[in-house]
């Protein structure tokens, strides 16, 4: 057997093809190494208290979110009605748990990734595990939105549909846009490239951003450009 108890019941002894270090650190070994059940026991608890720490902090994030729907769309009557019908609010709070998983236990994201493949079945919303989403998300309307794995996305950001955030590039690097705190995207906008939008940026529909944008900036056309009052610099 690859784990069974001692004879006197003291420790579990963990056999290969498991790489182990040996107790003095020295050397990579595949001879058994004992593990004391007082050191099982530990490490059993310290996953659980880890876990049920994830799971807490999902459901703040999750009703957090649920703030964020009543506040943005004036057409939100309940959190009840929010939580029940809103597909953007569902793909935001199964990426959550997805990202969790992603990040938290590299060996379970195949998991992480079939997770996010059914919620994209169910909402039209496609949001890579790994991609990093900041507190109170809101999609409004939700259906084609598409954000990639190395995206990284800030507080309070409002997205509407067909919202792209995109890479420009292949490999194991960043290639995903940065979204900055407090941004709106309008519907179907799309950010392309491992670029940075500011903090308090607009950035309007159908937009084509493909380069950084100042903090504050309101851009819009293809490619994008700065709008200032009726003015398009």
């Amino acid at each position: 057997m690859s784990v069974g108890m001692s004879s006197d019941d003291d420790e579990v002894e963990l056999r290969p093809p498991f790489p182990l270090v040996d107790r003095s650190g020295l050397d990579m070994v595949h001879a058994p190494v004992p593990l004391t059940a007082a050191e099982l026991r530990l490490a059993m608890t310290n996953e659980t208290t880890e876990l049920l720490q994830t799971l807490k902090r999902w459901k703040e994030r999750a009703m957090e979110d649920l703030d964020a729907a009543m506040r943005e769309d004036p057409a939100a009557t309940s959190k009840l009605m929010v939580a029940i019908a809103y597909q953007g609010v569902h793909a935001i709070w199964a990426h959550r748990l997805a990202h969790a998983i992603w990040v938290k236990y590299p060996a379970l994201r195949p998991l992480a990734r079939l997770l996010s493949q059914i919620s994209r079945n169910l909402t039209g919303i496609e949001i890579h595990p790994g991609a990093t989403i900041g507190r109170r998300f809101f999609i409004d309307h939700g259906m084609g939105v598409v954000i990639g794995e190395t995206a990284v996305v800030g507080d309070d950001v409002l997205m509407y549909h067909q919202v792209t955030l995109g890479g420009r590039a292949r490999g194991h690097f960043k290639r995903h846009p940065t979204i900055g705190n407090r941004v709106l995207i309008g519907a179907g906008a799309k950010i392309i490239g491992d670029i940075t939008v500011g903090d308090d940026c607009k950035i309007g529909a159908n937009a084509l951003v493909i380069k950084d944008v100042a903090p504050g900036t309101v851009v819009v056309g293809i490619p994008s450009k700065v709008h200032q009052g009726d003015v398009i610099a």
